[in-house]
């Protein structure tokens, strides 16, 4: 597929995918469908370990979604891009490799809702983040009101969505939005580092991992711990866990295979 409005580098086990659609880095039917087919493609590419999630510029990381393809919509259609939005959005979430946010501005609306598809996220110290989707008579359609609450308590979230104000960084990593808060010029960098770090992990425990927390954070205590305790045998099972052991032992560097 040709991206119109994603650029992809790849370096060391690391996929860096930029969304550059100015001004804004807006979401529109074309971006989401390009976000869904290139974590299509990242997801199978034995290469690719870790991905991080940027916006081109200097000023957003994704400034909402394009009200201009939105406001002639009617009921159907906008069932339709709802829906194309939820497909792109879950496909980040549910990837078997860890993906971070490096945001690097504005991060409003669907681009909030984006961030927090995101396993980690690293903000600019201009970040700002809102849910203005009130103030346009509507709401969140893009997961937000079920992805923050899950973060900050249903309390806090509702005061996010009900009033659609922005909040800066240091906010935001008060509420544990954001994981680390960097200057401006190296929330790439620093994005990248961990993304090089995470890369160098045993590929199938990490993905255990995920699927541990993911999946537990939606059941009840008890079927999390039996989800928990699959994931475990899944990765004691395998080459990398006995690899991971020898190198404890041998106090030498493991030398993952993903198997």
């Amino acid at each position: 597929m040709n991206y119109q409005y994603l650029r992809c580098e790849i370096e060391n086990k690391v996929a860096v995918v930029t969304i550059d659609h100015e001004p804004g880095n807006k979401l529109n039917t074309q971006v989401y469908q390009e976000i869904t087919q290139l974590m299509g493609e990242l997801e199978i590419n034995p290469e690719v370990k870790a991905i991080v999630l940027t916006g081109a510029g200097d000023e957003a990381f994704v400034a909402g979604a394009d009200i201009n393809e939105m406001v002639d919509l009617d009921t159907v259609g906008m069932m339709n891009l709802t829906q194309i939005t939820r497909v792109s959005f879950s496909r980040i979430e549910n990837l078997t490799k860890p993906v971070i946010a490096a945001i690097n501005g504005e991060a409003r609306g669907g681009g909030f809702e984006l961030a927090l598809t995101c396993d980690l996220r690293i903000a600019s110290e201009k970040a700002q983040f809102a849910f203005p989707e009130i103030n346009l008579g509507v709401i969140p359609g893009g997961g937000g009101t079920q992805r923050i609450q899950k973060v900050v308590g249903q309390g806090t979230a509702k005061e996010l969505l009900y009033f659609g104000k922005f909040i800066d960084a240091q906010r935001a990593y008060e509420l544990q939005i954001v994981n680390q808060i960097v200057p401006h010029d190296q929330v790439l960098a620093t994005a990248k580092e961990w993304a090089f770090e995470l890369a160098e992990k045993a590929p199938v425990a990490l993905r255990m991992m995920k699927a541990a927390v993911n999946t537990g954070s939606n059941v009840d205590l008890e079927s999390a711990l039996t989800v928990e305790a699959a994931c475990y045998d899944g990765a004691f099972a395998t080459e990398d866990r006995r690899e991971g052991m020898a190198a404890r032992l041998e106090n030498r560097t493991p030398k993952y295979i993903g198997k």
